[in-house]
């Protein structure tokens, strides 16, 4: 049989196939595996949003999500090239640029951390302000985390080294909770909705709040770009068209956020986030509203202020000249309708 004669041949069995009512063979959706900083984190609370609305199916793509405990842990997943995109925080990306790795923020989705400093109740009365961090034992989720960045930087605004305290990883939700419960640390950073968990209870008090526009501004100088979705250069550069499924698909979740209330947000998430106390989940995230930002797009001297928190402390970063163009880019958010 010639070639031309098996090619009638197929195409008339593909034919009589869909003429049968069999459907027709569909294109595979691309397969993208994004790790998330902690998936139950309020501040990484988009990426489950958006699954949960189905943007990342309209948009053509498989999303697989799955979660680390700490950002730094996402980053190496994301290093190794075992996942494609991080939800994590943006100051990876300049940390990472003075190790010689190429990671481009391609939508911001907090324009604030998003993080909140608490320190327990027995510690309280001797921990007014960071001014008092001086021997005690402050909790993070890891090191070389944002948290741990972020508090490091707390401390040195009132002239307080990173020798003077001890630093204790103690990542998030429950193994948090404990740590302060039990006194193994005397203040930590955490975000939403352990952040209410531990206010509700009476086992914590905020000592800086980072999870509003004003909070930040006059704690850390200016806004902070925190939670994003960043990937490789490498990556980006073969994979535009996946890059801007994703920034669409998040853009979509933003503008969700932004035009529906805490209530309405809640209801769309999976029951085990906020498990048999679904109020007190409407609650941390009513307080978490304000943090996540509106467009995607990387606000006005955000990578600026990210670049002084680092410089202070990180040795990774003091003193390196770092190209903050190449951190982020806003080339995809500014293309979403």
């Amino acid at each position: 049989m010639n070639k031309h004669i098996r090619q009638g041949l197929l195409s008339l069995a593909i034919a009589s196939t869909v003429l049968a009512g069999a459907p027709a063979p569909a294109w595979a959706a691309a397969k993208i595996t994004i790790m998330v900083g902690g998936i139950n984190k309020m501040v990484y609370l988009p990426a489950k949003l958006a699954e949960q609305l189905g943007y990342f199916k309209e948009e053509g793509l498989d999303v697989e999500l799955q979660s680390q405990p700490a950002g730094v842990d996402a980053e190496n997943e994301l290093l190794a090239g075992a996942v494609q995109a991080v939800v994590g925080f943006y100051d990876h990306s300049i940390d990472l640029q003075t190790k010689g790795k190429e990671i481009t923020a391609i939508v911001i989705l907090g324009q604030v951390p998003g993080e909140v400093e608490l320190v327990s109740t027995k510690a309280a009365p001797h921990f007014q302000s960071m001014a008092d961090a001086k021997g005690k034992t402050l909790g993070v989720t890891g090191l070389g985390s944002s948290t741990n960045f972020l508090t490091q930087y707390l401390a040195s605004r009132h002239g307080i080294t990173s020798k003077q305290f001890s630093v204790l990883p103690v990542g998030a939700d429950n193994t948090f909770i404990a740590a302060m419960k039990q006194g193994r640390i005397d203040a930590g950073m955490t975000t939403e909705p352990t952040a209410s968990q531990l206010l509700k209870t009476g086992d914590a008090q905020v000592l800086v709040d980072l999870r509003t526009v004003e909070g930040t501004v006059k704690a850390l100088g200016g806004l902070y770009p925190a939670s994003s979705v960043y990937v490789q250069r490498s990556w980006l550069n073969s994979h535009k068209e996946d890059a801007q499924k994703l920034a669409r698909a998040f853009v979509k979740t933003l503008r969700f956020i932004q035009t529906h209330t805490a209530e309405q947000i809640a209801d769309k998430m999976p029951k085990d986030y906020y498990g048999n106390n679904k109020p007190l989940y409407i609650q941390a995230l009513t307080n978490s509203l304000p943090m996540y930002s509106q467009d995607g797009k990387m606000p006005k001297g955000g990578p600026q202020t990210v670049l002084a928190v680092l410089s202070g402390f990180n040795p990774n970063v003091k003193g390196k000249h770092v190209d903050l163009s190449k951190t982020y880019t806003d080339e995809f958010v500014n293309a979403v309708k």
